[in-house]
């Protein structure tokens, strides 16, 4: 019988390599999620740096209702899907800090989807509240300060693991943000708002803290969970991903498929 473990359970790898593009990005989760499943690596948190701007929609959205073309191009903006639920996110390099945690599903066993969002980003709350920061996890996807929205997080899980990716707002171009993504007034009134600006609050204007020093903190509270140890993003691993997203995530297919 499958009993629930803990995060010191395992001894986890950390991958926190050099920029890269979208999709392979998306590529990347696919491929070390089955991997950690299937026992071939350890469980593993994957901190992102992003080579260019993107809009991530996810796994069950439409595309034509999430993101506004024109906008895209205009700013010269990617899409891509990824595999996991959740809502579309709006990234430029430097303006977000994004992880992955791929880890046994042993890790969730018995959890409900509210409970394990809450498991996987509890480190990132004690962070930012060592950081001054009074924030708190809102059900079912965000992380949340008094002065607005912080994150949001998105799970899928597969091949006995869960993935499990958070978007942290370090910065914001809000303007851009509303030219490129189709957030209407409806959506903006529904959290007290009337503005994008005001809906979501990052961490340079609450901290003041650079964007490096916020990821080494975070670092710090995982290394508190359990043994890490930063690795790189072996050979076989890259080309694996680099032959995944241009059968996969760079297609048209999967990018424009509507659920």
């Amino acid at each position: 019988m499958t009993t629930r473990t803990d995060w010191n359970n395992y001894r986890w790898q950390l991958i926190h390599d050099l920029p890269q593009d979208p999709a392979l990005h998306m590529a990347l989760d696919e491929i070390l999620t089955d991997d950690v499943g299937t026992g071939k690596r350890p469980p593993l948190l994957r901190i992102w740096e992003w080579a260019s701007s993107t809009v991530i929609i996810g796994r069950f959205q439409s595309l034509k209702n999430e993101v506004d073309p024109e906008g895209a191009a205009r700013h010269n903006i990617s899409v891509v899907r990824r595999i996991s639920g959740g809502g579309a996110m709006f990234l430029e390099p430097g303006n977000g800090i994004t992880y992955s945690i791929c880890a046994p599903d042993a890790l969730v066993h018995g959890m409900s989807f509210q409970e394990s969002y809450a498991l996987m980003d509890s480190w990132v709350v004690e962070t930012l509240k060592t950081l001054g920061i009074d924030a708190w996890y809102q059900p079912l996807n965000d992380i949340t300060s008094s002065k607005g929205k912080i994150g949001g997080a998105a799970q899928a899980r597969r091949s006995k693991a869960v993935l499990h990716h958070t978007m942290l707002a370090y910065d914001i171009n809000a303007d851009k943000m509303l030219e490129v993504l189709r957030i209407g007034k409806e959506k903006l009134s529904d959290k007290g708002t009337t503005s994008a600006k005001k809906r979501v609050d990052p961490l340079r204007s609450q901290t003041g803290l650079e964007r490096e020093a916020i990821i080494n903190c975070m670092i710090e509270q995982f290394k508190k969970l359990a043994p890490l140890e930063e690795v790189s993003l072996d050979a076989d691993t890259l080309h694996r991903a680099e032959q995944l997203a241009d059968q996969k995530f760079r297609t048209p297919d999967w990018t424009t498929l509507v659920p």
